[in-house]
């Protein structure tokens, strides 16, 4: 805060607030916020939802607010003479608003500027948290590959319904999506997994992930691509999967500290442009993740940062064609001075499924 100007950071719902202190507001309408300031940290939260505060009282003081009390005042007057306040990305606009109307004189920036770079580098408790998740889904992946969640016959929705029992089974606080693509459904990345019956001989594409909390109730995300083909694939199938594998492969390669964001989405560009198919992988190489299933940092070309150790990031390339088929291939890893050190190994192959 002192680096970047700042008198006051004020969190409120999204993922900084629980990064920081444990706790997860809850999106009401009733104000939740952290009020940080060089000379204290102060959890403003309804009353009625203080006995959810695991309280640290060397770290933060908790202030209830009752319902005849107003909270934008309160936290203006914790502020106190500040003028320059960075608020949480996600606050919802009804209380800046309000924030702005009982405190003219504030100026504001987005917190992200403070807390994106402290959480992008993860210290070895996050990495073992984000390698625990990882863990659990590279099981259901390999579940997956091996038969023991049938698709033909099923719509993707029951199977998105499967892996999503699955994510929670296996120790996940919450599930954050599970995608489930069939045939020329797997040629839009975000497919929303509906009604469409899965069949044999046609490409599946599951992309799933979830929060798993630590042992302080924070979580961390989980995030896994991969495709299944139910029973042989085509030759055409075969060689688009083969380009994709190898620009994967690339990207992992590529990963170095001091290497750019951008390059590594070059390196897995590369080998899909070479191929002739540059232009059926229309999203970028990669995301950062942690608190969040989508941050900092982002593989994409302009992203000139450096890699630093503690960065996790997914590698994952696609090649979409339009109404026929698609292929995306996503692990996430963490960068090292060695390299990149995966938090999913199931195999990375187009595996042929009979069920």
């Amino acid at each position: 805060m002192d680096e970047s100007g700042r008198d006051a950071l004020l969190l409120s719902v999204g993922p900084d607030l629980p990064w920081l202190c444990g706790y997860e507001a809850m999106p009401l309408e009733r104000l939740t916020m952290m009020v940080l300031t060089p000379e204290s940290a102060t959890l403003v939260v309804p009353r009625l939802e203080a006995p959810r505060v695991v309280e640290h009282p060397d770290l933060f003081a908790l202030r209830p607010w009752s319902e005849t009390e107003d909270p934008i005042g309160i936290v203006a007057g914790l502020v106190g003479a500040g003028r320059r306040v960075a608020i949480g990305d996600k606050t919802w606009a009804r209380f800046l608003v309000e924030l702005m109307v009982a405190a003219p004189e504030l100026t504001v920036s987005r917190a992200t500027e403070i807390t994106g770079p402290l959480r992008e580098v993860k210290d070895a408790h996050e990495i073992a948290a984000l390698q625990a998740a990882g863990a659990a889904v590279d099981r259901i992946a390999a579940e997956l590959q091996v038969g023991a969640i049938p698709l033909v016959g099923r719509t993707e929705a029951e199977v998105s319904a499967d892996l999503s029992r699955r994510i929670l089974a296996e120790g996940h606080h919450r599930v954050n999506f599970a995608i489930v693509a069939a045939g020329e459904n797997a040629a839009s990345p975000h497919h929303e997994p509906g009604d469409r019956v899965i069949a044999a001989g046609e490409g599946v594409l599951c992309d799933f992930g979830g929060t798993m909390l630590d042992e302080y109730g924070v979580g961390y995300c989980s995030d896994i691509t991969r495709c299944v083909w139910t029973g042989e694939p085509s030759t055409e199938a075969s060689e688009v999967y083969a380009i994709l594998r190898r620009a994967h492969g690339a990207a992992v390669r590529s990963v170095a500290v001091g290497a750019s964001c951008e390059s590594i989405d070059r390196a897995a560009r590369r080998v899909i442009e070479e191929a002739g198919l540059g232009e059926l992988f229309i999203h970028r190489t990669g995301h950062g993740m942690g608190v969040e299933e989508h941050e900092d940092p982002y593989i994409v070309e302009g992203n000139a940062a450096p890699i630093r150790v503690g960065h996790c990031f997914s590698i994952e390339p696609g090649i979409y064609l339009p109404e026929r088929f698609g292929f995306r291939l996503e692990d996430c890893v963490i960068a090292t001075v060695a390299g990149a050190d995966p938090l999913t190994s199931v195999e990375a192959d187009l595996v042929s499924v009979t069920g």
